[in-house]
């Protein structure tokens, strides 16, 4: 609840024109917008600097159009992941405006009339295969989102070692680097070794049978030898792309 709305809350309550228990069950309320199969938390943006995201796996279209809608009606930008196909061809027909990544599986619709702010700080997202793109890109579209700068470098693996080397210059001096890897994960400790800033480390589900879908990287990068090398969940490209933005917002002074 923002200021003016409080003062007119209060106001009405020293008129006599709204009960107390009235007033309680308001301030109790605010900023949340109950659909009845969700629960729209509307201040997160005030708490923690970015709107609820919608993670879209289980969810019903219409749930994810209702959820959608509340927050556009609160002014509110409006980021939602791991969009099925089918959810996307429905928010598609409900918000054309709105941008979809289906490499990402992304959907990305911005408040109407907020100003559009210039990036702010430098994230960079490296891949070490082409099979790690969907993750990596959940991770750029989300740092995107949160009003930083972004590039990506893709298909840099340790298994051709001078492909990242020669990208060098192209991620030294970022504010923060997410590294997305599956097989034997271990690009990011690598990368670790070649930056001052914080490394966040992706495990990928990709690889063969003793990969156990990203366990065996996720393990090497929990045991990663350079010290600035921290470790999401697998395939939680969200994650990753959320706190890199973090990261380099807070760097850039915001």
């Amino acid at each position: 609840m923002n200021p003016d709305d409080l003062r007119s809350l209060l106001e009405q309550v020293q008129t006599g024109r709204l009960s107390v228990d009235a007033a309680v069950k308001s301030v109790q309320s605010s900023g949340v917008g109950d659909l009845g199969y969700a629960q729209v938390d509307l201040n997160r943006r005030q708490r923690c600097g970015f709107p609820e995201v919608i993670f879209c796996e289980g969810k019903a279209g219409d749930w994810v159009e209702g959820v959608v809608r509340r927050l556009v009606e609160a002014g509110e930008d409006c980021l939602a992941t791991r969009v099925n196909p089918e959810q996307a061809v429905h928010l598609a027909s409900c918000f054309p405006q709105a941008e979809q990544d289906r490499i990402a599986r992304t959907f990305w619709l911005p408040a109407i009339g907020r100003a559009v702010q210039a990036p702010a700080g430098r994230v960079v997202v490296i891949t070490a295969g082409t099979s790690d793109l969907p993750v990596a890109q959940e991770a750029v579209v989300t740092a995107k989102a949160l009003g930083c700068g972004v590039q990506l470098l893709a298909d840099v693996g340790v298994a051709g070692l001078h492909r990242l080397l020669r990208q060098r210059d192209q991620f030294t001096g970022a504010d923060a680097i997410v590294v997305a890897a599956g097989m034997d994960g271990a690009l990011p400790s690598v990368v670790g070794g070649l930056v001052d800033c914080p490394v966040i480390a992706v495990p990928t589900s990709i690889g063969y049978g003793a990969a156990f879908h990203g366990l065996a990287a996720l393990l090497t990068m929990l045991n990663a030898c350079s010290a600035n090398v921290v470790v999401v969940n697998i395939d939680a490209g969200f994650k990753a792309g959320y706190v890199a933005a973090l990261i380099a917002r807070r760097g850039a002074g915001l």
